[in-house]
């Protein structure tokens, strides 16, 4: 049965499983008492057929039972995955940004991968331990009802094997929990060494990165001791008093037998029954599995459990000019203010560059205008429409990003620029190739727009101009780009800014930049300095400043700003010619 995202099979399959482990079990505790009737029966001359038949039919059923129930471990096991990891996977897609952020690529994998292995087994696992009870207990009743003295011998030793099991349970719990976690460092550190690979190979720094990858081993070695210790210890013990139960037992029914109390066949149910009251001790497995499941099921559910945008039920109105407010935003991390917009507009179907330093803020005002993140105090409004007030498909589709590192899969190259929130045509998909100066390259691929991006050998800037494709594919009245043209070199740069405004939609951009050509050729400026707005204007006007010009390494009190040309294009001045300085 298929899964349906963000759902899970629910408690069917696991009742199943627990119905078919109680009857099997039910079935393996009604052996013994039919099985020494037949014995008894036939050491008697009687005719014992219908007891034999019975005594067949129990063991058939029992092996039928074990074997659907197998099966049905094996499916329940496998949806309860799926759905943990579609639920997990969900929330994260959904997740602000921000807070996703929080868990590193190596710690999501961990927890989609084997964390949620363990947590899908962990309701078959619960349904097995109880039946794994179901055994004992019944086991002991029918031993009581056999012979009492019998059964009052095995009651004293079983709160042996019960603390056994409680102790292990508890010492269990506690060490899975901090192997995950270990595990999940590792995976983390490794993840990162991979993805640098290039920077580590370049800088010969392979046995540091190694022993830095490698450092949390040994407490994962010690933990992983500690666990195996434990389960090694309850095994050993409940393998050490399961057989001296069932000598106890064995003793006092052959005393019974001799005194006359029991018959041979209720000796022979008396010490099977012995064998499946001791077997609780066996159960220790199943705790492991519960406790592994357990741990395994609160970190997916930390990725579940991520904080999520909502969204409202206003559309916007078709034509509007896109028309961006910020009105007493407020963004806070830690306690510490990261940006601040009191009153900033960028009328429709201008462009507006967002400048500052390093962690001046511009990505989450970037985030914020296309609420990818929402303020903690404020309002950001499109066209005096609040943007939490549209629903998801309006502002998706209303709204487009380009980043400098685009996502963009394994699809064919026109399938990567087609997906997103419009249906877009081939006709339309070529004509953003085009305007994002990407079109020559795709036709050399080896397929061309068929071409898999898996088999692509791209650049950065063939993949960041795949990316602005996407953004103009779909962007409806808003597109924010955030550093999406850092990887093209100055020439490839100002033929998609002058493909954009030759365009014959209009669009309102907001860019962010390092670039003082970029914001040269925009509408106005927004220029952030430690999270707030500094100063907003032309680019001509605020690089009078010997700080705004400072922003783009440009320190001179001569420096020039550059000028436009009639495309729209820049005539390098000196103040280039500094950023080209400033830039090794």
């Amino acid at each position: 049965m298929a899964t349906p995202p963000g759902t899970g099979p629910g408690r069917a399959p696991e009742l199943l499983v627990l119905g078919c482990s109680v009857t099997g079990a039910a079935a393996a505790v009604a052996q013994p008492f039919v099985l020494g009737r037949t014995l008894d029966l036939l050491l008697g001359g009687h005719d014992a057929g219908p007891w034999l038949a019975a005594s067949v039919a129990l063991l058939v059923g029992e092996i039928l039972l074990d074997g659907l129930t197998a099966f049905l471990t094996g499916r329940c096991t496998a949806d309860w995955t799926a759905a943990i990891r579609s639920r997990a996977l969900r929330g994260l897609l959904h997740a602000v940004p921000d807070t996703a952020r929080a868990h590193s690529p190596g710690d999501v994998a961990t927890r989609l991968t084997l964390n949620a292995s363990d947590a899908g087994a962990a309701p078959t696992a619960r349904a097995a331990l109880t039946a794994s009870l179901v055994t004992p207990a019944g086991a002991l009743i029918a031993l009581a009802v056999v012979d009492v003295w019998v059964a009052a011998c095995v009651l004293v030793g079983l709160p042996a094997l019960a603390w056994v099991l409680r102790t292990f349970a508890r010492d269990t719990g506690t060490s899975v929990g901090a192997y995950q976690r270990v595990q999940s460092d590792i995976a983390s550190r490794l993840l990162e060494a991979v993805e640098g690979a290039e920077t580590v190979a370049a800088a010969g720094t392979a046995a540091r990165e190694r022993e830095r990858v490698l450092r949390p081993l040994p407490e994962l070695g010690t933990l992983g001791e500690r666990m195996w210790r434990l389960h090694g210890r309850a095994l050993a013990t409940g393998g050490v008093l399961v057989p001296l139960l069932t000598v106890a037992a064995t003793a006092v029914g052959g005393l019974r037998l001799g005194a006359g109390a029991l018959t041979a066949g209720e000796l022979l149910a008396v010490i099977r029954y012995a064998q499946l009251a001791a077997g609780i001790g066996g159960a220790a497995t199943l705790v492991g599995a519960v406790a592994r499941g357990r741990s395994a099921r609160e970190r997916t559910r930390g990725l579940e459990g991520l904080p999520a945008l909502s969204y409202g039920p206003r559309t916007l109105a078709p034509g509007g000019p896109g028309t961006l407010e910020l009105r007493g935003v407020r963004v806070s991390r830690d306690g510490t203010e990261v940006l601040r917009a009191d009153l900033l507009t960028v009328p429709g179907g201008r462009t507006a560059a967002v400048v500052g330093r390093s962690g001046s803020g511009k990505s989450v005002l970037a985030a914020v205008a296309g609420r990818l993140l929402d303020p903690d105090r404020g309002q950001v409004l499109l066209d005096g429409t609040p943007l939490p007030s549209l629903t998801r498909t309006c502002l998706r589709a209303e709204v487009g990003f380009a980043f400098a590192r685009p996502e963009l899969g394994e699809r064919t190259v026109a399938e990567a620029v087609a997906a997103g929130p419009r249906a877009v045509s081939p006709h339309q998909v070529r004509s953003a190739v085009r305007l994002a100066g990407a079109d020559a390259f795709v036709h050399r691929l080896p397929r061309g727009y068929d071409t898999p991006l898996a088999d692509a050998p791209l650049s950065g800037g063939e993949y960041q101009r795949l990316g602005l494709a996407r953004a103009f594919a779909h962007t409806g009245r808003l597109l924010v780009m955030d550093d999406a043209t850092s990887s093209l070199d100055t020439a490839t740069e100002h033929a998609v800014e002058r493909a954009q405004r030759r365009s014959p939609s209009v669009v309102t951009r907001l860019v962010v930049t390092h670039r003082p050509s970029v914001a040269a050729r925009a509408d106005l400026v927004v220029w952030l300095e430690d999270g707030r707005v500094r100063a907003v204007g032309p680019h001509r006007l605020l690089w009078r400043e010997a700080a705004y010009r400072a922003v783009f390494g440009a320190r001179e009190e001569g420096a020039e700003a550059p000028s436009r040309d009639r495309d729209g294009e820049t005539a390098t001045g000196p103040a280039d010619t500094l950023q080209k300085q400033a830039r090794p």
